[in-house]
């Protein structure tokens, strides 16, 4: 179990602690013929100060929000199970889909691909790569970085040139055979049209359909370069939902979206069981302040 903060930068207020001290208002000094005639209550130790600190430290750290959370994934915990199916054919070489720089298609959905992965705490994921055919490039996996490392190993046409849409539909369902998670998702990426395979569209959807997994597509480019209707079809007839992206841009707000579709049990924001503390700071705060009051009344 650790402790974080949501605002750590709250925690910058502290540095302000020396001041309770040092930017008091200064006592006046007064000239007495005998030192009998002070009454000495003071103490070494201003309790009156200490509790001021004190009420301001805690309030500090109840706005910065501490909370506790696992860093661990035990195997019986089942979050999302995952699949992302890239199209890695040929066409996914060609530069112009971000607006700043010369980078391919692909290598620009294996960095937002990468960055969807490392983002989703508590799922397990896998690859499945597709081109002229379909292959598991990382099986599902609570190793996210693991699987993240595998995603970058993958290259343009490493599963030959075209592009077979119902084989990466079927080599994302194996894959998902291992994943004991209640829901199951493949998320379809391509910038092309269906042109080879063995194993058409209409089947291997009708098979994620009896297996309750739900389809996400996403079309890549001008909405001429792929097969638009298809990808509507797919997502319609699996329960999913089908996206398009232009360029960069677009595809990284898909992926936002399609995080947001899918709500992990063990996510909150990157962490797994979130126990919110500012709770116990703040009474803490509460309770030193009515200390400190009932102290100044004199009661």
């Amino acid at each position: 179990m650790h402790v974080t903060f949501d605002y750590p930068a709250a925690l910058l207020l502290l540095l302000l602690l020396p001041c309770f001290h040092y930017c008091r208002k200064k006592t006046q000094v007064r000239f007495l013929p005998k030192l009998a005639w002070i009454v000495s209550k003071r103490s070494r130790i201003n309790r009156n100060l200490l509790f001021r600190m004190g009420v301001f430290t805690l309030l500090v750290i109840a706005l910065a929000s501490p909370f506790t959370y696992s860093a661990k994934y035990p195997a019986e915990r089942e979050g999302v199970a995952i699949v992302l199916a890239l199209d890695t054919s040929g066409s996914m070489r060609e530069s112009g889909f971000s607006k700043q720089g010369n980078e391919s298609k692909f290598a620009l959905l294996q960095k937002l691909a990468k960055a969807f992965i490392l983002g989703r705490g508590g799922d397990n994921i896998g690859i499945v790569a597709f081109g002229s055919y379909a292959f598991s490039a990382s099986p599902v996996s609570y190793d996210l970085e693991g699987v993240a490392e595998l995603l970058s190993m993958l290259e343009v046409e490493i599963a030959g040139k075209n592009t077979a849409i119902g084989e990466a539909i079927m080599q994302s369902i194996r894959t998902l055979e291992a994943a004991k998670a209640k829901e199951k998702v493949i998320v379809l990426v391509t910038d092309g049209k269906n042109n080879s395979g063995a194993v058409s569209v209409k089947e291997a959807v009708a098979v994620a359909k009896e297996k309750g997994i739900k389809i996400y597509t996403i079309g890549l480019g001008k909405r001429g370069d792929y097969d638009a209707f298809l990808l509507q079809k797919i997502a319609d007839e699996s329960g999913g939902k089908a996206f398009e992206a232009h360029d960069v841009d677009d595809l990284r707000n898909v992926y936002a979206q399609i995080d947001r579709l899918l709500p992990s049990p063990l996510r909150s924001a990157g962490y797994l069981d979130r126990q919110m503390l500012f709770i116990y700071p703040l009474l803490a705060a509460v309770l030193l302040l009515f200390g400190y009051l009932y102290r100044r009344s004199g009661v």
